[in-house]
């Protein structure tokens, strides 16, 4: 039997970023983007072309490899041509084949908060749309409040879907704005609506403010859309978003949706999630939910004895999917054999094949499990990861050696009066027998220090001379200001490529400079291999 296929638009980017204490850089988008292109997402909203410096700066940037690249703004607003609106004209110009307008299908709405007539609005999102599509634009109409409009006035709220459709939109999306709809009458509503239009021209975009909005998204499903909205780990405003990282295996791996569906999530694509859910915290400088559904720590942890009997003899009893199906593993005295299947697809994707009896994989699952215990984690930082790996199999050379370096900060008074803090860096390493000594100053310790290394290496210094940092995150491990530190340090060179390195001390500098370090080992190995 034929499988329909359902389509998954992430809103990380746009919807995601209204998160409060959330902020994207630049590279953080350019960042996630790459991530979510490793799981399979159909579409990636990247923001809001027109509406800030960052977004602007990304669409003129970033181009997807596979998924649809997609812009976000408003239907036209009343009163203005489209070619007068500003907003929609930068959607419109902006690098991306498809757009995705919202307007609002609530009557009420409609008057309380646009104080214009039903028939207005309809004449903005008709206009809208087939600008659009004029433009060659895949278009999307995000409908704002559809639920509850729905239930103050259906026919006004299926008129707009209609109006949308009509107009040439490839998908409108159902949107639960307040997150307040129960599962039973999400189900029932799109049920009304795909009598209207073709079930595979609705999507659903479901807010999570009772906690359903997985639910939600799944009882439309059901119910005849197929396009599913969502944020990688649930990000969004308020209470957040319905959760790929959640919606994804479920509508792989179980059979009620898996028999009847496709996406384009393959095997080695959902064996990735793990991986992908904690990167995307470790970018947000924030822990891991750890009994998150599939991806937690604890998702396949089993702490009573007699469960873990069973699971050793039969791990369907309280495993509901194979963890190593979504990348992550079973935390139990079987936990080592299950870590070592870890290793081994962690390996794979950097070019390393071992036989699962090979001793040095065990040497290097108790490495990497000792200095998790200190406070490394790898899902964010895989350059860091590899070098640690080729270390442990004996196959990364020392480029060179830090034989020592000191940071220091002054505060002090210019020749005009002015305040200042001037930071200098020293840093000696030896390569091929030779002393370099590097001094320079930054904007910190950790620019000092990086100037410093990158300053004279030798032979190397023309290997290294394309190499960015680009970002920089701490985050204190334990309470205190003698607290374990974690530096991640993301770098790029001329090539696009972007890798991620990491540094754990007590002491922020050190770190620091271990992160920096590695990225710079990174490099090296990635332009001498293993000759030196």
């Amino acid at each position: 039997m034929t499988k329909d296929r359902l389509y998954l638009f992430d809103t990380t980017l746009r919807d995601g970023a209204q998160t409060a204490g959330i902020e994207f850089s630049l590279e953080d988008k350019i960042r996630i983007a790459a991530l979510l292109e490793e799981i399979g997402v159909d579409y990636i909203e990247g923001g809001y072309p027109g509406a800030n410096v960052v977004d602007d700066e990304f669409f003129r940037q970033n181009r997807t490899r596979r998924a649809t690249f997609t812009a976000f703004g408003m239907t036209k607003r009343s009163g203005r041509s489209v070619g007068n609106d500003a907003g929609l004209q930068a959607v419109l110009r902006a690098p991306a084949s498809a757009m995705c307008l919202v307007g609002k299908s609530s009557e009420h709405q409609v008057k309380v908060a646009l104080g214009i007539s039903g028939e207005e609005n309809l004449k903005s999102l008709r206009e809208s749309v087939q600008a659009g599509v004029a433009a060659g634009k895949q278009v999307l109409i995000d409908c704002e409040h559809f639920f509850d409009g729905y239930k103050g006035n259906p026919d006004y709220s299926l008129t707009f879907v209609r109006t949308a459709i009509a107009a040439g939109a490839r998908w409108v999306v159902l949107c639960d704005t307040n997150g307040g709809t129960m599962p039973s009458e999400v189900a029932e509503i799109v049920r009304a609506v795909t009598a209207v239009v073709p079930g595979d021209k609705l999507g659903i975009h479901a807010h999570d403010d009772t906690g359903q909005a997985v639910a939600n998204s799944l009882a439309a499903v059901e119910a005849g859309v197929r396009q599913i909205q969502g944020t990688l780990n649930g990000l969004g405003e308020r209470c957040g978003n319905a959760n790929l990282v959640t919606l994804i295996p479920t509508l792989v791996l179980k059979p009620v949706f898996a028999d009847r569906f496709e996406t384009g999530v393959g095997p080695e694509q959902l064996a990735e999630l793990t991986r992908v859910s904690r990167a995307f915290d470790d970018l947000l400088n924030r822990a891991s939910d750890r009994q998150a559904p599939y991806v937690g720590a604890a998702a396949f942890a089993t702490k009573a004895g007699i469960h873990a009997s069973s699971i050793a003899k039969d791990p369907s009893t309280y495993e509901h999917v194979p963890p190593e199906s979504v990348g992550n593993v079973r935390n139990i005295m079987v936990s080592q054999q299950a870590g070592k299947s870890n290793l081994l697809t962690a390996l794979k994707r950097h070019g390393i094949v071992l036989d699962k009896d090979d001793p040095r994989l065990e040497r290097l699952l108790r490495t990497v499990k000792e200095r998790e215990a200190r406070g490394y984690s790898y899902d964010g930082a895989e350059a860091s990861f590899l070098l640690l790996a080729r270390e442990v199999l004996g196959t990364v050379p020392r480029y060179f050696e830090v034989e020592s370096y000191r940071a220091s900060v002054e505060r002090r008074h210019n020749a005009k009066g002015q305040q200042i803090d001037v930071t200098e860096a020293v840093v000696k390493v030896v390569v091929d027998g030779e002393r370099f000594m590097s001094v320079a100053e930054g904007n910190g310790p950790v620019n000092a220090l990086d100037t410093a290394l990158r300053k004279d290496l030798g032979k190397f210094s023309g290997d290294i001379g394309d190499l960015e940092l680009v970002d920089f995150k701490v985050r204190i491990l334990d309470g205190g200001t003698g607290a374990v530190t974690r530096v991640l340090v993301e770098s790029r060179d001329a090539s696009g490529e972007r890798w991620s390195t990491i540094g754990v001390s007590a002491n922020i500098i050190d770190a620091s400079f271990e992160a920096l370090y590695e990225s710079i080992t990174y490099k090296l190995l990635k332009t001498r291999g293993t000759a030196t």
